[in-house]
């Protein structure tokens, strides 16, 4: 075969094929070729014990991030269960200095909520929506119907979720 040496430009022959350069025998081609099967099925079996790790991990990671979830908001409910424990523990106790304590407890507790996004859903006068209300009668009144004549008991949303419906009376109308 010639090449052409782009610098002389001079023609050179390569030489011909030496006598001991012969084709590869076909044990020589099914011995090369199981060697790269081989390194394929070694690679591939490496790929598959990687990702079944990757997978195992992932598992324990979700289990962890359940488990612990919650650890923040459990340790701002601890105060707010001692300063319950701390009023019921109080033995010279008058009606005020419980109601006092009540009262900073049920600050707390809303402080609690405020940290969280823990909202109160108390749709007093707001028309009667089936995703955020439960409504558990129909009362008459001059309210336009389906609105929300009074609320038995608070609803609750987490980041505009909701983890409790509103129990509420809605008006029948006129």
């Amino acid at each position: 075969m010639e090449q052409i040496n782009p610098q002389d430009e001079s023609i050179q022959s390569e030489p011909a094929a030496e006598a001991g350069d012969i084709m590869p025998s076909t044990e020589e081609l099914l011995q090369a070729s199981e060697r790269k099967a081989q390194e394929h099925y070694d690679a591939w079996m490496y790929a598959k014990a990687e990702t079944e790790n990757m997978r195992r991990r992932a598992a324990e990671d979700v289990s962890k991030a359940q488990k612990f979830a919650v650890e923040r908001f459990s340790n701002e409910m601890l105060a707010v269960k001692d300063s319950l424990e701390a009023g019921l523990a109080v033995e010279t106790a008058s009606v005020e200095s419980f109601k006092s304590g009540m009262e900073l407890t049920l600050k707390q507790l809303s402080s609690v909520f405020d940290k969280f996004n823990i909202t109160e859903i108390n749709p007093v006068g707001e028309k009667l929506d089936p995703h955020k209300h439960q409504a558990i009668s129909m009362v008459p009144n001059e309210l336009p119907a389906n609105t929300v004549v009074s609320v038995m008991q608070k609803g609750y949303a987490l980041n505009d979720r909701v983890l409790r419906p509103a129990l509420v009376l809605v008006s029948q109308g006129q």
